[in-house]
């Protein structure tokens, strides 16, 4: 394997330079509130999956026109989150944060009041809307609170809401349907994200490390506040004179970036046929009763936490000890992608049950370490003014499958010999995607040749504060 380019240099952060304070309880408290606003934003991705049958069974509606109804909670969800990551150094994250549950819950209540095809197009599409900017935000929020080097844990808990997400959805919801009819599903998301936003308010705030450095002058020792161009590592000494920023299409194009975004959109394939179709698969194609099939769904979930769980401080431990972030962030996630691809091509075929459905787990688990990676890839070569904007482009990017893949495959399924048939189509198209979308990432994502090019100021541990870490 060819070597990196170095690093661009870095001079001697002065002795004076004072970090922020990391406030290891409340930047805690405000991990757990991501990740519970991570679980509630799967769990409302993954009602309408979970509520599938009954829904065309009640409103007698196609497999085609379910795939739409589906795919519509996509229409704004990538422009909504390019649009809010341009707004994030403007906007702080406690509102954004909050205005993005409180409509989440409003989002639930049209179908609800009307129970008809308009209703549920309407519903999902302010929800997508509401929800593109989500994980973007919650990681750029999150970054706030954690300094380089102690990120990995937290950003894993983070997309590990998904799994939770899933993971709890699946049964309490398949309950709520099965005793109380689909509605009640969609009416219990609607009372617990109006909860979290009213704690959010009152609870959540940001963090200290998008905020400049504070400089102790040696002689009044009163702390001067320094420039934010001047925090981290100052790769010239006229670097520290003017706002450092690197043009978006510079960013846009290196390979970084586009094999975060490739590796993002393989995973976010998997994850859309998930949240979309695999429950209606397990119960219709493998004869599973709802409660069996919302167990293979937790134990899936369950999967994908493990991995997040235990992959991320690995990174952390690797990054601190001078391993490239290319070996220890980006080949994993391409990796995970192209396996789960190969799991994805292979499930349909395979005769015993055990086997199909460890292979199933696979295909619909293992991706998701790319999500996590892909924003700690895309962040090395960002500067942190920039970063809200940039994680909104890759996620609107990164996230357009679920646009594509849950309508394509109701048009399969409809166009197919019989929904078997349909379904093998369109397990194969995913994992044509997702194979290559892994081989993408593993032979563009290298973050210390394109930190060097792009002259960004690199991040890097902060310097010793006189202050003791409460």
């Amino acid at each position: 394997m060819p070597s990196q380019p170095s690093p661009p240099p870095v001079l001697d952060v002065p002795a004076d330079l004072v970090a922020p304070v990391f406030d290891r309880r409340r930047a805690w408290l405000v991990t757990a509130l991501i990740v519970t606003f991570m679980i509630i934003n799967f769990a409302d991705k993954s009602v309408l999956g979970l509520a599938a049958d009954p829904i065309m069974d009640e409103l007698g509606i196609s497999h085609s026109a379910y795939g739409l109804i589906s795919s519509s909670y996509s229409i704004l969800f990538s422009l909504s989150g390019l649009v809010v990551g341009f707004f994030s150094a403007r906007v702080s994250s406690r509102v954004l944060l909050f205005v993005m549950c409180l409509v989440w819950g409003l989002a639930q209540l049209p179908v609800l009041i009307v129970t008809a095809v308009p209703a549920l197009v309407v519903g999902r599409v302010l929800l997508g809307a509401a929800e593109g900017p989500a994980t973007p935000m919650s990681m750029h929020a999150l970054y706030k609170w954690f300094p380089v080097g102690r990120r990995g844990l937290p950003s894993a808990l983070q997309i590990s809401g998904a799994a939770l997400g899933t993971l709890i959805a699946a049964p309490v919801v398949t309950w709520l349907i099965t005793q109380f009819g689909w509605r009640s599903a969609f009416a219990a998301l609607a009372v617990t994200s109006l909860v979290w936003s009213a704690v959010w308010w009152f609870v959540g705030r940001d963090g200290p490390y998008d905020q400049p450095a504070v400089r102790v002058p040696a002689k009044t020792g009163r702390p001067v506040r320094v420039p934010a161009e001047t925090e981290g590592p100052v790769r010239e000494p006229a670097e520290t004179e003017g706002s450092v920023r690197v043009p978006y299409r510079r960013l846009l194009l290196s390979g970084t970036v586009i094999g975060s975004v490739t590796s993002a959109f393989g995973a976010s394939w998997a994850m859309a046929l998930s949240q979309a179709w695999l429950p209606s698969y397990l119960k219709n194609e493998l004869a599973m009763s709802p409660g069996t099939a919302a167990a293979v769904l937790s134990a899936v979930s369950a999967l994908s936490f493990v991995l997040l769980l235990s992959l991320s401080p690995v990174v952390d431990r690797l990054t601190r000890r001078g391993v490239s972030l290319r070996l220890s962030g980006g080949v994993p996630q391409g990796v995970a992608v192209a396996c789960a691809g190969v799991a994805m091509a292979v499930f349909p075929f395979v005769g015993p049950m055990p086997l199909r459905l460890a292979l199933i787990a696979v295909a619909f688990a293992v991706h998701s370490i790319a999500f996590p990676l892909h924003y700690m890839t895309a962040a090395a070569v960002v500067p942190d003014s920039q970063r809200g904007a940039l994680f909104g482009i890759v996620a609107a990017t990164g996230t357009l499958p679920g646009l594509l893949a849950p309508s394509l495959t109701g048009r399969l399924l409809d166009t197919a010999p019989s929904a078997g048939a349909g379904y093998t189509q369109s397990f194969a198209l995913a994992a044509v995607v997702m194979i290559t979308c892994g081989a993408v990432a593993v032979c563009c994502i290298r973050p210390a040749r394109d930190a060097a090019r792009l002259g960004a100021l690199r991040d890097r541990p902060e310097p010793v504060s006189p202050d003791p870490v409460r």
